[in-house]
């Protein structure tokens, strides 16, 4: 069985689709608070905050670290 990283609780991988969906010991879908606190912190950049220019540098340093 695997463990949640967020919260630490067991775990099982079901499929349901094309998504692999965690799903408790009950059978309940697993969503904690902890990931929900996790991914909101994440920070959140619009797209016209960046100039043209960075936008092109980060784009040079992609291709370079693909060849």
């Amino acid at each position: 069985m695997a463990r949640c990283r967020y919260c630490n609780k067991e775990i099982t991988w079901m499929k349901e689709g094309r998504k692999n969906v965690p799903v408790e010991g009950d059978g309940t879908v697993h969503n904690c608070e902890e990931k929900k606190n996790a991914l909101n912190t994440f920070k959140k950049m619009d797209r016209g905050s960046i100039s043209a220019e960075e936008i092109a540098k980060y784009e040079e340093a992609i291709n370079k670290k693909k060849k």
